[in-house]
């Protein structure tokens, strides 16, 4: 193996601390962040069903 190549590859597998607390930051942000976008895409779905009720209601009541 050549010398660059010892070197290449020391070098990648190689991670500060602050790069590791990073990633691990990182993850948990991108957690939070699905948990918040799964509540978002609840919240709309119980709206569109809360609209759904209350035209079927309307519509009833005007028959």
């Amino acid at each position: 193996m050549p010398a660059s190549s010892a070197v290449k590859s020391k070098t990648e597998s190689y991670s500060p601390a602050w790069e590791q607390n990073k990633s691990c930051y990182h993850a948990d942000q991108q957690v939070k962040l699905m948990n918040l976008q799964a509540e978002v895409d609840f919240l709309l779905q119980e709206l569109q069903n809360l609209k759904t009720q209350r035209l079927a209601e309307n519509t009833e009541i005007e028959r």
